[in-house]
């Protein structure tokens, strides 16, 4: 189990590109949520809410953030034991490598090899390894997810610019808050008011995708 789950995270490596597996330093700011628009009608989209960062090839990989499994984290793995620590089901990370199982993780410093910071203090992990040092050092320090979601270069800009998604600044608390029930619902309305407010100097609707 565990050598096939190192094949994943070697494609999913391979695939994000070998920069992503030695980006050790944040650079706060850069991820943003993306609020799926009401016309999104992708099932696979519909009322999500992800979170976003920029790949230094031009671009963007990304986590839904609002589809909790029903699974386990030891019930995917039941042969390693301390992923019966983990407290919170399994994710829905979106439709790319869905077999592949990738972490977000609230740490002051990079949590190894194959981690890409999102902002200040959260990491998106990737390789296996990493990945089971936080399940066993710090299990609910983090998040786990099936899956994610990519977009080639200038991709993402131009489904934003099509509407598909509104853009907010990012934050960790939404990312591990524990029930995500409710999610789009509160951050679509937050878009609605930005929009509205046109005299509002919140920043509320980065541009920087």
């Amino acid at each position: 189990m565990k050598m096939f789950r190192r094949f994943l995270s070697a494609v999913l490596l391979a695939v994000l590109g070998a920069t992503v597996a030695h980006a050790q330093s944040p650079r706060a700011g850069e991820a943003v949520f993306l609020v799926a628009s009401p016309q999104f009608r992708d099932p696979t989209y519909f009322h999500t809410v992800l979170i976003a960062s920029p790949l230094d090839n031009g671009g963007h990989i990304g986590i839904i953030l609002n589809r909790p499994t029903t699974r386990s984290l030891a019930s995917l793995f039941p042969e390693h034991e301390p992923s019966k620590k983990v407290a919170d089901p399994v994710y829905f990370g979106g439709p790319f490598s869905r077999s592949a199982l990738v972490a977000v993780v609230h740490r002051d410093a990079s949590p190894g090899q194959g981690s890409l910071p999102l902002m200040k203090s959260l990491y998106l992990a990737i390789n296996v390894g990493t990945i089971d040092q936080i399940i066993e050092s710090t299990p609910n320090e983090a998040r786990y997810y099936v899956g994610y979601v990519g977009w080639r270069p200038g991709e993402l800009r131009r489904e934003i610019d099509r509407g598909l998604w509104a853009v907010l600044n990012a934050d960790a608390k939404t990312v591990f808050r524990k029930d995500t029930e409710g999610m789009w619902e509160e951050l679509h309305r937050m878009t609605r008011q930005i929009t509205a407010s046109t005299d509002s100097d919140e920043p509320g609707a980065p541009d920087r995708l």
